[in-house]
């Protein structure tokens, strides 16, 4: 018989502001150990130098993180021009330098070939898995380290600011698995004049928006006194980006216990992944069919 796990049934989401120098995992235990969960999870990883939006699922919560890493994410970050880095930020050590510098024009116009559905080579320097093992472990023990492209949806990419010849303010909406410091390297190669990112802060993620994000602080001053459960967002949050459909009363129950279960549907096509709720909480994330929502993953709230 397995042992069971300490701490409350707590469900939803904590949205952090995480601040520089620490790491997503860090902030992770730190919130399940000031709020006393169970269980906690996070919704895309974020550099330990980057800052803002850490979306935190706890307890059934972590059901749907799969939705809001796939969900679109934005980020405002600054290119340091004129110098590549081994890490493509400023962690790493310069490998090249240029004195060349694009004028405002030249960079508006490079932008346009990072936007759409584009290929990306992850940084050598990354969570990227190479025959098992992390890119980085292998890049930190010498190896010459070859990461296939990938393809990454950029739904916008714009300039914000150049607040001097050396660097660039940017602001980019992509979809699940965009490396940042990619861009910056690969803006920087098109530009002729090197790159890598010199700040970086996720400012939303999916409904998820930097302005609602508490600080680590804030987590420290009021752990373990219950009062950071005035700041979850409902677990139901994570499903945005799916159809809501309402269970029958014996549909919920069906659902609860695994089974497929009536609902109530509108305009949801057969097929569908969607999500049943009853008396405004979710049952269940499923497949729509017949009437039926059958179920993928349950909820127990």
């Amino acid at each position: 018989m397995g042992r069971r796990k300490k701490g409350r049934d707590i469900h939803g989401w904590l949205v952090v502001d995480k601040p520089a120098g620490v790491s997503s995992n860090a902030v992770v235990n730190k919130v399940r150990w000031a709020m006393d969960a169970k269980k906690a999870g996070h919704a895309g990883t974020l550099d330990p130098e980057a800052t803002g939006v850490l979306a935190v699922a706890l307890g059934e919560a972590t059901k749907t993180v799969p939705y809001i890493t796939d969900a679109l994410k934005a980020y405002v970050f600054t290119v340091r021009l004129g110098q590549a880095t081994n890490t493509d930020d400023t962690e790493g050590e310069v490998i090249a330098e240029s004195d060349a510098r694009p004028t405002d024009e030249d960079i508006q116009a490079a932008l346009g070939k990072f936007t759409g559905k584009i290929m990306q080579v992850p940084p050598k320097f990354s969570a990227v898995k190479i025959d098992g093992e992390r890119a980085y472990k292998l890049a930190r023990d010498g190896e010459d380290v070859d990461i296939a492209a990938r393809p990454l949806w950029v739904e916008e990419l714009v300039m914000l600011d150049r607040p001097d010849a050396d660097n660039v303010t940017l602001e980019m909406t992509c979809g699940k698995g965009g490396y940042v410091r990619a861009i910056a390297r690969d803006l920087g190669e098109v530009l002729g004049c090197h790159g890598h990112v010199r700040e970086l802060r996720r400012i939303w993620s999916g409904p998820f928006d930097v302005e609602e994000g508490v600080s680590l602080d804030l987590v420290d001053k009021l752990a373990k006194t219950g009062e950071l459960d005035a700041y979850l967002h409902p677990l139901e949050e994570g499903l945005q980006d799916l159809p809501e459909l309402k269970a029958t009363d014996q549909g919920a129950t069906r659902l609860r216990h695994g089974n497929p279960g009536m609902v109530i549907t509108s305009d949801v096509e057969y097929g569908d992944e969607a999500w049943a709720s009853h008396d405004g909480k979710a049952v269940a994330v499923g497949i729509y069919r017949a009437g039926e929502l059958h179920p993928s993953r349950v909820f127990n709230q």
